[in-house]
């Protein structure tokens, strides 16, 4: 969340809770009472929001995580890609005397 989106979602919190305020006051609480009741409407959407917020900390769904886990994704993929392209231009000794020193034996689709 940018700093521009955090003052707009203060200012339409604090428009909610004048909203709620007015309204509660229009079906007929006096103003102390609406205050009291827009005071609670607010406090049951702040928590709400929290709770949301904590449910992704846990399960692990937060915006940074999941980009995080695409970044690794195409990362991997591109230095797999990289690395195959590198072994498949060697020769198919080189391949044999590499695979051997890792010890997996023959390279995929060669005959002894």
């Amino acid at each position: 969340m940018t700093r521009g989106q955090a003052i707009l979602l203060g200012l339409a919190v604090t428009l909610v809770g004048g909203a709620g305020y007015w309204g509660f006051q229009a079906s007929g609480l006096d103003g102390f009472s609406s205050g009291i009741a827009a005071s609670g409407l607010l406090m049951l959407l702040v928590l709400g929001w929290t709770s949301s917020y904590l449910f992704r900390v846990v399960t692990g769904r937060m915006t940074y995580m999941q980009q995080r886990k695409r970044y690794r994704q195409r990362y991997e993929a591109e230095t797999t890609e990289a690395l195959e392209a590198r072994f498949a231009a060697l020769s198919p000794e080189e391949q044999q005397r590499l695979l051997e020193e890792i010890g997996q034996g023959e390279p995929e689709g060669s005959t002894p």
